[in-house]
């Protein structure tokens, strides 16, 4: 029986590690390419023979791709998406959680069906009515779209608050404590990881979306966001000038999302475990 179980254990941990290798050697690759110092887009060799910071240098003086710009549009867009994002789903699903109002079953099964359409189905359809309303080209619709979007992701956060047990609600109001003071004093401080879980997903949306942005923005290079800015180096008549400086910026945009992710890891796992118990 040892011997099985060991190698059992020698099999699994073999081929974690090879998948570990094939996952990380992508980053690896592009992380080591951005410091290239020779060569064109492509070479036969992983390892760069000189190294250089000029790649980097070139994203942040060139006027051609102001990417300083376009990581500030990105930016900004994430975080406002994020705050009202989070404050929406969250809100949606304490509400159908702990309310039972009527059609709540129906309501519940409707937002599951149109959670199974991809939302770029849509997305003609919001391009015209933002352009209807002149906000076509414009970094306040791209928040718009993010935003609206964020009441149909609340299953998890629903489930989550499935799992705090209501009698705490019932001890409050007999304490005579409001709705209010339920959900800020009571439900909010013991909801920190599903808050922290719907606020990295929502952040991380905005930053890592080409599509909608590409539709809504068109042609208006000083509000490119850093996923469109990066796509236009990579034209035929710009790869190979611009191939490392587009690693080094793929570089750049990766560390916020990872740094949230260092430092919020714990939180993350708690919420999405926690939120998985009811639906």
């Amino acid at each position: 029986m040892k011997k099985q179980k060991r190698r059992t254990l020698t099999f699994v941990y073999i081929t974690l590690i090879v998948l570990s290798v094939i996952w990380l050697f992508p980053i690896l690759w592009v992380f080591l390419t951005s410091f290239r110092g020779e060569g064109a887009m492509s070479v036969n060799y992983i390892i760069p023979k000189t190294y250089t910071l000029d790649n980097y240098k070139m994203l942040f003086s060139n006027s051609s791709y102001p990417f300083a710009r376009w990581f500030g549009n990105t930016f900004f867009v994430a975080t406002v998406t994020c705050i009202i994002s989070t404050f929406i789903t969250v809100a949606i699903a304490y509400s159908v959680s702990r309310i039972k109002f009527k059609f709540r079953n129906r309501f519940l099964k409707l937002a599951l069906i149109l959670n199974m359409f991809p939302g770029f189905m849509s997305m003609i359809a919001v391009y015209y009515i933002l352009k209807a309303i002149e906000l076509d080209g414009t970094l306040i619709a791209l928040i718009m779209v993010y935003s609206s979007g964020a009441a149909l992701g609340f299953y998890i956060a629903k489930g989550f608050f499935d799992t705090i047990p209501y009698s705490l609600d019932e001890s409050a109001m007999i304490d005579g404590a409001t709705k209010k003071d339920i959900f800020l004093k009571i439900t909010l401080p013991l909801s920190k990881p599903i808050i922290v879980y719907t606020a990295l997903m929502t952040f991380m949306a905005p930053w890592m979306d080409f599509i909608f942005a590409q539709v809504i923005l068109g042609q208006q290079k000083q509000k490119y966001t850093v996923a469109i800015g990066l796509f236009t180096m990579l034209q035929p008549d710009k790869i190979n000038q611009w191939f490392m400086p587009f690693t080094a910026g793929c570089v750049i945009i990766a560390i916020p999302i990872t740094l949230l992710f260092m430092f919020m890891q714990k939180y993350y796992v708690e919420g999405i475990t926690a939120g998985g118990v009811k639906g």
